[in-house]
């Protein structure tokens, strides 16, 4: 038995664990699509070696050189959002995908809409839609697979259990590169600073979701979607080791967890295998050994350093909207930080404005994609405006 894979995001962290899992398992599995957002020379490189049935970039403007660097192969190719959804249309059995940020949301849509099984990284895509997309799942038959390691631990965790059963579940985080580090120095935090992940490397935008643990916020959210289980369920605790991605305490007192060294190929290896029916053996991967590991730690998340958590459980708590407004305000707020346009704590303050801000203004949670996008795009060009009273109010701190 072989599966067609199709990568979306295949440039990024997420996709070359996928695609080194596939190299893997040679006759096993066989490449439906590529999709890559701009570096022509990374996915044509990729395509050679993957000999998908067909390749493409988000970007339009890269188009030419990826069908140069293609040119002789055979390979068909193309670039912008209907080469995109040419690419999510191909005939696949699972489609990856590991889009980082709302870009992730239509392709991701597209697929669901085919029917197809989604082995899902793109965590936005429930933090902006998640009601409109987990009732499309149902309603075209699309099986959703969490890629995430958290959420893949906890689904492991789970097993045939009932999410009625559960008194709690807790997703861990690293704590980041400022896990010990006081408020004030963490308010002078550089972007290299931010982005210096201890454990995983996920690209600049990730990784500063990470320091301040925006990421665990929707990942919460993102949880209480895939698992249809109340936010009063959910927990977030710090564990630097990230040995233990998720723990179920169920209401009889037991408590099961997922555990794994942190290495990403070990979820989509599990999803993977899922649509083969058995486990994926990982090729240069470490093995867990806890003799070596030698002791597990577990702190409380600290919301007065990292507020953006406290905004996050709010957006959900909150529902509606919320977590799209937060969301969308949360990646202009990233990439100002990125550039020194705002400081490291003006990014929970933005996105806690632009929450407020329309707060009366979009109640209801998306009715679809299509909405869901309109909001982003309203929410985005707010908060641009708003970078400046931020960066403003953080000289006069200073």
């Amino acid at each position: 038995m072989s599966l067609t894979v199709t990568v979306l995001g295949a440039t990024g962290s997420i996709g070359r664990s996928t695609t080194d899992l596939l190299t893997q398992h040679p006759g096993r599995f066989r490449v439906g699509a590529l999709v890559g957002g701009k570096d022509a020379a990374a996915l044509a490189k990729l395509a050679l070696e993957m000999r998908p049935d067909f390749a493409a970039l988000a970007d339009e403007s890269a188009g030419p050189a990826l069908a140069e660097a293609l040119a002789g192969s055979g390979i068909p190719n193309g670039a912008g959002e209907n080469a995109v959804l040419e690419a999510v249309a191909r005939e696949a059995d699972i489609v990856v995908a590991a889009v980082s940020g709302a870009a992730g949301l239509k392709p991701t849509h597209a697929a669901l809409r085919l029917g197809r099984t989604i082995a899902l990284a793109n965590k936005e895509s429930l933090v902006c839609a998640g009601d409109a997309f987990m009732r499309d799942a149902k309603r075209y038959g699309a099986r959703i697979l969490p890629v995430d390691s958290e959420h893949n631990a906890l689904a492991q965790a789970m097993g045939d259990g009932r999410v009625s059963d559960i008194a709690r579940m807790t997703l861990t985080a690293s704590g980041g590169p400022f896990r010990t580090w006081t408020r004030e120095r963490i308010a002078a935090a550089t972007p290299a600073e931010a982005a210096a992940h201890p454990t995983w490397s996920m690209g600049m935008k990730i990784n500063i979701d990470s320091a301040s643990l925006m990421n665990k916020g929707l990942e919460l959210i993102e949880a209480h979607h895939l698992f249809a289980i109340e936010a009063e369920r959910l927990d977030v605790i710090v564990h630097p080791q990230s040995i233990v991605h998720g723990l179920i305490a169920w209401r009889d007192g037991a408590v099961t967890a997922g555990l794994a060294m942190p290495d990403m190929r070990v979820p989509i290896a599990h999803c993977l295998g899922l649509g083969l029916g058995d486990r994926l053996e990982i090729a240069r991967g470490r093995p867990l050994d806890l003799a070596v590991t030698g002791s597990l730690t577990f702190e409380p998340a600290d919301e007065a350093r990292f507020p953006c958590l406290r905004v996050a459980r709010a957006a959900l708590a909150e529902g509606g909207a919320a977590p799209t407004v937060m969301n969308a305000a949360n990646e202009i707020a990233v990439a100002a930080f990125i550039r020194g346009a705002i400081p490291f704590y003006g990014i929970a303050e933005l996105v806690e404005r632009a929450v407020e801000h329309f707060a009366g203004e979009f109640r209801r949670a998306p009715e679809d994609v299509e909405e869901a996008l309109a909001i982003d795009a309203r929410v985005r060009a707010w908060s641009l405006e708003a970078v400046p009273a931020i960066r403003a109010e953080g000289r006069a701190e200073n």
